[in-house]
């Protein structure tokens, strides 16, 4: 369990260390959500094979994101429909069934070990209780499922509705739900991707990649 409170975001936090006078990045103080200081890149066939799996998985969510949105843009517009209703039906089985085992493997695997590892370079916060990145990513984690869970209810509520207005109405709530959970979740994949699995690759040794890989084969390999 998290104990990060709903107003921080610790990504965008300074951390406080002896850094000589030297601007130094964190990946608890990116300047903008989508525009980190440049990393050392690190080609991705270069990059363990759990850390590439976790990417892919990551291309095939963003996919669905996008037609997740659209769906939602026309039901804004044009209402819910039978097919549409079917579309929504099938995103919520990747979250089901894709995003929750996603979340897992990094949450078991990957995240304990990268957990200690920012905290002993000391990328981590300054209270009584130290956090660093990988408590705001097991934080997206629980808001993803949440506002998942609101959507869907929401969409499920107004297809009940038999009041036009009142239907509209939390028709136009759950589409800003939705939006707000598809961003999220852009978001989250973009900083795992740009600056949560760079720092893995240069703090985790292969050694210990493939001895996460092995539990991985082993605890999920219905997923591979």
């Amino acid at each position: 369990m998290s104990h990060l409170d709903n107003n921080s975001d610790y990504l965008r936090r300074n951390v406080e260390k002896d850094t000589n006078g030297e601007a130094e990045f964190s990946p608890m103080d990116p300047p903008d959500a989508y525009h980190p200081p440049s990393l050392q890149a690190v080609p991705k066939e270069e990059l363990a094979p759990l850390l590439q799996h976790l990417m892919d998985e990551h291309q095939t969510l963003t996919e669905a994101l996008e037609r997740f949105e659209q769906i939602l843009i026309e039901i804004r517009k044009e209402g819910i429909t039978r097919e549409r209703n079917a579309a929504l039906g099938g995103f919520y089985r990747v979250i089901d069934e894709t995003v929750a085992l996603h979340h897992l493997r990094e949450e078991r695997l990957l995240f304990p070990l990268l957990h200690d590892r920012l905290i002993d370079k000391g990328e981590h916060s300054t209270g009584a209780i130290r956090e660093s990145a990988v408590d705001v990513m097991e934080s997206d984690h629980i808001r993803t499922m949440q506002l998942a869970s609101l959507t869907l209810n929401l969409m499920g509520l107004a297809s009940r509705l038999p009041d036009p207005a009142s239907q509209a109405v939390v028709i136009d709530l759950a589409v800003e739900q939705g939006l707000a959970l598809s961003e999220l979740m852009r978001l989250h994949i973009f900083r795992e991707d740009n600056v949560v699995f760079p720092l893995a690759h240069s703090l985790i040794t292969r050694e210990e990649f493939a001895e996460m890989q092995e539990k991985s084969d082993k605890y999920f390999s219905a997923a591979h």
